[in-house]
């Protein structure tokens, strides 16, 4: 026989510590921005990207400020595929042609989208989205590529087409809707001065976007447990110095290397702290603010080396 009131008592116990724990967080960050990058697995997956919502609409009920910025690269090639459009890709950026463009700006501005604030919306929050070409949001310039030509002893420009990169942000747009209780949900896509739309990579728009608004934390949710070091174990509690040791003994690489760059920008410029989180996780965006242990790699300025195991 289960005696249910012992079990009743544990269960209460639980929830209580977790409450108790999270209130030092809940009023440290009261008021303060979080600009999170949403993509990868946790975009996949119908449980994740519920658990993600209610994480978003929980921020904001307690008095954060989230700003969502969200991917799509997947979504973009099953239509670019559905439509026979060929793919190519140049250090892993998709060249973007004038009808590539087309659908990015159809999958990433239209789709994706509008798909994550009715997400949000359906778990009580209220979303808005937009997209960098909106109130003159995210000013872009074109992203130039370099190539070594050996045997023209110089440098060669690969013209990779409507792929950009920041030039500015225009935060009135956010303020506004920060001021108004809304959420703001972004697609990485940005205007020239002569109104040319380009596709920028998401984690560097969430990284800007952190910058200039000054914000607490840049979280970004990815397909791994965060940085790991060479026995597979992840670490947290990173500043800068460690960072770059980690990147110059070769335990960093590959394709994390542009989120780890992406990260030490932030925290270069202000922003207080990274975070690196496994979006495979439910509810990892509130495990990561709100409870010591976290799930991923937490990046800051001020040097607290932590190894996790799990």
């Amino acid at each position: 026989m289960t005696d249910r009131s012992d079990n009743s008592n544990d269960k209460n116990a639980d929830i209580a510590r977790v409450l108790t724990e999270a209130l030092p967080y809940l009023q440290r960050f009261a008021g303060k921005t979080f600009v999170i990058k949403y993509g990868g697995n946790a975009m996949e997956s119908e449980e994740l990207q519920n658990s993600f919502a209610r994480d978003i609409v929980l921020l904001k009920a307690v008095g954060i400020n989230p700003v969502v910025v969200h991917g799509g690269g997947p979504q973009i090639g099953q239509l670019l595929e559905r439509l026979n459009i060929k793919t190519r890709f140049v250090d892993g950026m998709r060249v973007t042609d004038s009808e590539t463009m087309d659908v990015v700006q159809m999958v990433l501005g239209g789709l994706v989208n509008k798909e994550i604030v009715n997400l949000i919306n359906r778990n009580g929050g209220r979303a808005i989205g937009i997209t960098g070409k909106d109130g003159d949001f995210i000013w872009a310039r074109k992203l130039q590529r370099h190539e070594d030509v050996i045997r023209a002893g110089g440098r060669e420009i690969i013209d990779i087409g409507h792929v950009g990169e920041v030039k500015a942000i225009n935060t009135d747009i956010i303020t506004m809707l920060e001021n108004s209780d809304f959420i703001p949900v972004i697609a990485p896509i940005g205007v020239d001065k002569d109104g040319k739309s380009y596709n920028i990579n998401a984690d560097l728009v969430a990284g800007k976007l952190a910058e200039v608004l000054r914000a607490e934390k840049l979280v970004l949710l990815t397909n791994t447990r965060g940085v790991l070091d060479n026995d597979g174990n992840t670490l947290t509690g990173l500043d800068v110095d460690d960072v770059n040791n980690l990147i110059s003994g070769g335990t960093i690489h590959g394709g994390m290397l542009p989120k780890i760059q992406c990260a030490l920008d932030a925290v270069n410029s202000g922003v207080q702290s990274v975070h690196i989180i496994d979006g495979r996780v439910t509810h990892a965006v509130l495990l990561e603010s709100f409870t010591e242990q976290g799930v991923g790699s937490l990046i800051k300025s001020s040097p607290t080396l932590k190894t996790c195991n799990s």
